[in-house]
Formats: structure tokens, C-alpha cells, sequence
């Protein structure tokens, strides 16, 4: 037979693609041995409800919730912020005959992410301000925290926490300026009051933090709900950037009258809190919550229900873990997934779904604790973020199933999904997250939580 140099050619390359396909059925198929499951895939059932959270722990947050809103499904909730102002210098000297220009509470919203929840484009905000009866020494979410009846001050305004306003700078002997500042809300509080309140005092009442805040205790600010319009929401303040302003005029030897400007930073240290009431009545959040399903049982319910500020959670179980090994043999569990799809039509704008949900469980002792796939050094391993395209959210329980099926883990003492905390997955109460979501349920028929188990038996 005589080859060319091309037909050389083509049978050199024929060869050298057959010795390299060693697995034909595997061409096309993008696929990286070390993340692909194998295994035997089961189905494993979850039963889930609904139950309250405990109050959240509100002492030296990194934010604070203020606002109220309206949702369609979980009913109202309304968070107000008690805080302590102190003076920005120790013995603090005002000067001889000062007469107030202006005082302003300025509330700085926070920067990070998550910053607001609920509706910025048709609500109006009307936030009052009062006067704390006592000094804030109670830091639960659901303390009330006693105000006088004297209101210091309000302000009604659409808020739109993503951009910068322009104020005046009073620069003393020089001046105004007028500067860009990040979004904060600004309210105007009584003259007369900040006068004699504060202006009056000696400076033995600003001697030292702890004399002032006896003397003058500190602010509450709420929203008004009779006042506000629209659904509404919560804005998150940062506290530790946020001040009482006061700019006052005082009579000088040597220049005449000047005008002053000083700030009484908000003091998170010495003491605020936040005050959180939600609401359910006439929900189906209140039905299930006065209407648990049966010890041992399956729930009635299609969803179930959770809710960050210290609202609601959903606790689940896996009631065919206890007798897998006797169903299927002795096995090794190379991946466990619990899959959360959320109930369809329950999330749009301003009611936005939670973008990470925490995983934990309790100890024998009834104390929250992470489940065993939890890593400290890399948190995000165990999921739980809010996947959008499929509106789900994913953890990885791997250890913790084979814990349950071998027997290792004695009992399963409660199991919980939860809003997490917006920076750190925590397994307490949060009040720095505002956003919920709706669970489907076992019962669902289209959007159900399931635990997918792949497996190996063993001899």
C-alpha cells in the first residue's frame, strides 16, 4: 500500500486521539473530579415550624435598627433606639451668656451594605424625638426603654440612604462652609429645651461623662407610625458617628459675639439600645406561631417562616435519620446538602428575601451551638447564601448527618435556620438584620426543603 505525506499525516493524528481517549463517555463534560459527588442519591425527609426567637442581646451593636413597616405577610414591626450623648470635652465651658441658634440630632445611616430594608421610593419617615426618663442600664431587644411625654423634636422626610447631603459648616471667627456628608437623618430638636437643659449647665455638669448622663439620661428617637406614610422600613444608624449638635452664640472680651459650633457624640459605650415590637396579628406568622404542629408529627403548614431583628425562625428535624443504617445498611455519607427552596410570590420589593441564613443547633444543655460542619477558619463553607437565580438557599451537613446516623451526635436537640447576623454567621438573635423569608415546607408541592444524601454503603 502506498501513503502520502498527507494520509501519513491523518493516521499519525488518528492514533494519537484514540491513545488519549481513554473514557469517551467522558468528552464534553466539564467536570472537575474533585468537587463531583458520588454515591448512591437519597431524598431524606425535613419536618419544619415556625417558633419565636428570644430577645436579641442590643448592647454595643455595630448598627441599630430605627423604623417601622408594613409587611403582607409578617405583619408590623417598629424598632426605636434609646441612646447617650456626652460631651465632646470634659468640662465643657459654653461661655458667657450663650443663646442656641439650632440643635440637631444627627443620625448617621450606616454605610455597609444592607444599610436599609423596606420601601425608599413612596414611604415618608416622621421620627420623633424625647427625652429618657432613666439612664439606659437594660440592653434586651424587648425592654422599653421609658421616654417623657415632652417631644423634643420630629422630622418627616422620604430618606434615601445611599446619598450624600449638603450642610453647613460653622467654622467659629471664619465663614459657613457648606460640605458634602454621607446620608444621615437630621432632626431638629426644641430650642428652649437644649437651653436650659444643657446651655445652663456649669461646668461641673460636664466635668465628667457619668455626671452629665445623671443629669441629662439621653434620647429616644422612634418613627411615628400615625404620622408616616407607606409601607415604610428600617433604617440601620451607626451610632458611633452619630452626635448632638449644638450651635450657639456666647458674648467675647475680645471679639464681641461669636458664633459657636460643638457636637455631643452619641456614646455607645456608655450606653443605647434598641427597642424592637413586632406585631402579628392576623398573620399567618401569628397562626402558626399559636398553632405548633403536633410532638413527633408532620406540619400542616406549606411554609414556615423566618424573620431577623429578633422576630421568627424555623426549626426543623430529620425524623428518618434515626433509622437509616436499619433502611439502606452501614454507610459512608460523602456529601449532605439541605436544600431551602423559598415559597414562590413571597419576595419582591420592598420585602426583599434574606441574603444568608445561619444553621445551628442546640447542645444537650439547650444552648445554641454551630453544627459540626461549621468551620471557624472558613465560615462561608457550610452556605446558606440566598442564590437568586433559583431563590434557595444551600447548607452543607455532611458531618453532621453521618453524626446522626452513626449515632455519634446521641440526639438531635433542635435544629435551626435563622438570619444570620449581615457580617458574621451567628447562631443568637440578630438585631442588625431587618429582611425575612418565606420557607417551603415539606407539604409544598413546588418549593419544599429536602436533605439530599449521597452515600456509599459499607460493609
Amino acid at each position: 500500500m502506498k501513503f502520502t505525506k498527507q494520509d501519513l499525516l491523518t493516521l499519525l493524528i488518528g492514533l494519537f486521539l484514540f491513545a488519549s481517549c481513554k473514557n469517551p463517555d467522558g468528552v464534553g463534560l466539564d467536570v472537575d473530579p474533585g468537587t463531583a459527588i458520588t454515591g448512591t442519591l437519597v431524598t431524606s425527609e425535613v419536618r419544619s415550624e415556625t417558633i419565636a426567637e428570644p430577645a436579641a442581646n442590643t448592647q454595643s451593636l455595630t448598627r441599630y435598627p430605627l423604623g417601622y413597616m408594613v409587611d403582607p405577610v409578617f405583619g408590623t414591626t417598629k424598632s426605636s433606639v434609646a441612646m447617650t450623648v456626652t460631651p465632646s470635652t470634659l468640662s465643657y465651658d459654653f461661655g458667657t451668656s450663650p443663646v442656641l441658634d439650632s440643635a440637631v440630632l444627627v443620625l448617621r445611616i450606616d454605610t455597609t451594605a444592607n444599610k436599609f430594608y423596606g420601601d425608599t421610593i413612596s414611604s415618608q419617615y416622621s421620627v420623633d424625638v424625647y427625652q429618657l426618663t432613666n439612664k439606659v442600664t437594660t440592653f434586651k431587644s424587648s425592654d422599653v426603654q421609658a421616654h417623657n411625654a415632652q417631644l423634643l423634636g420630629n422630622v418627616k422626610k422620604k430618606l434615601y440612604p445611599n446619598t450624600p447631603i449638603k450642610v453647613t459648616n460653622v467654622v467659629t471667627g471664619k465663614a459657613d462652609t457648606l460640605q458634602t456628608v454621607k446620608a444621615q437623618i437630621r432632626i431638629p430638636l426644641d430650642k428652649a429645651f437644649i437651653q436650659s437643659q444643657i446651655l445652663s449647665l456649669p461646668t461641673t455638669g460636664t466635668s465628667t461623662n457619668a455626671k452629665f448622663i445623671d443629669y441629662f439620661k439621653g434620647l429616644y428617637a422612634e418613627v411615628n407610625k400615625n404620622t408616616s406614610t407607606g409601607t415604610g422600613g428600617i433604617a440601620f444608624i451607626n451610632l458611633s458617628n452619630s452626635y448632638l449638635q449644638l450651635v450657639y452664640k456666647k458674648t467675647s472680651s475680645t471679639s464681641g459675639v461669636d458664633t459657636v459650633s460643638v457636637n455631643f457624640p452619641v456614646s455607645t459605650t456608655s450606653a443605647a439600645a434598641a427597642t424592637i415590637v413586632h406585631d402579628y396579628t392576623g398573620t399567618a406568622v401569628d397562626t402558626q406561631l399559636k398553632n405548633p404542629p403536633a410532638a413527633g408529627s408532620s406540619s400542616p403548614y406549606t411554609v414556615t417562616y423566618t424573620q431577623g431583628l429578633a422576630g421568627v425562625k424555623t426549626k426543623i428535624s430529620f425524623p428518618q435519620l434515626d433509622a437509616f443504617t436499619g433502611t439502606y445498611g452501614k454507610v459512608v455519607v460523602n456529601k449532605a446538602e439541605l436544600v431551602v427552596d423559598l415559597s414562590a410570590g413571597t419576595y419582591a420589593y420592598p420585602v426583599t428575601p434574606i441574603q444568608r441564613l445561619s444553621l445551628y443547633r442546640w447542645d444537650i444543655a439547650n444552648q445554641p451551638t454551630t453544627t459540626p460542619d461549621y468551620s471557624t477558619t472558613n465560615p462561608g463553607v457550610i452556605g446558606g447564601y440566598y442564590d437568586s437565580l433559583k431563590n434557595r438557599y444551600i447548607f452543607i451537613v455532611t458531618n453532621y448527618v453521618q453524626g446522626l446516623i452513626d449515632k455519634t451526635i446521641a440526639k438531635d436537640y433542635g435544629t435551626f435556620i435563622a438570619p444570620t447576623g449581615f457580617d458574621a454567621f451567628q447562631v443568637v438573635p440578630t438585631a442588625i438584620n431587618a429582611e425575612r423569608s418565606v420557607l417551603g415546607a415539606t407539604t409544598n408541592t413546588t418549593n419544599k426543603v429536602k436533605l439530599n444524601i449521597y452515600y456509599t454503603k459499607i460493609n
